[in-house]
């Protein structure tokens, strides 16, 4: 988890009247939630997306920041990095970084 989320948690938690170690820190039922996202949608007309949809979210911003296919499967949890290259059109080509460093590499002989 990144340091500034872990420290969000911790804001979180401390605002939290007379949790209880094994009360849960988020205490929003699955229909519940699908109500307030329905709810803060039609509110702020943004369209609705999935709950999972935002883990599709989160595996396209670790692609565009540089991140292997390898890595983002570790993280995400997925059995096969099979499943993560299910994004391939998203990872960036490197042909054109092959080509000149190769260019630059015949230039110095």
């Amino acid at each position: 988890m990144p340091h500034f989320l872990c420290e969000e948690m911790k804001d979180y938690q401390s605002r939290l009247y007379d949790i209880q170690p094994n009360d849960r820190m988020f205490p929003y039922s699955k229909s519940g939630l699908h109500h307030e996202m329905d709810r803060c949608c039609k509110e702020s007309g943004v369209k609705r997306i999935r709950l999972h949809d935002l883990r599709h979210s989160h595996v396209s911003l670790l692609i565009e920041m540089g991140f292997s296919a390898v890595d983002i499967a570790e993280r995400v949890g997925h059995e096969s990095v099979k499943i993560t290259y299910r994004y391939a059109h998203m990872f960036p080509t490197k042909d054109v970084d092959i080509a000149n460093r190769l260019d630059s590499t015949r230039g110095g002989m």
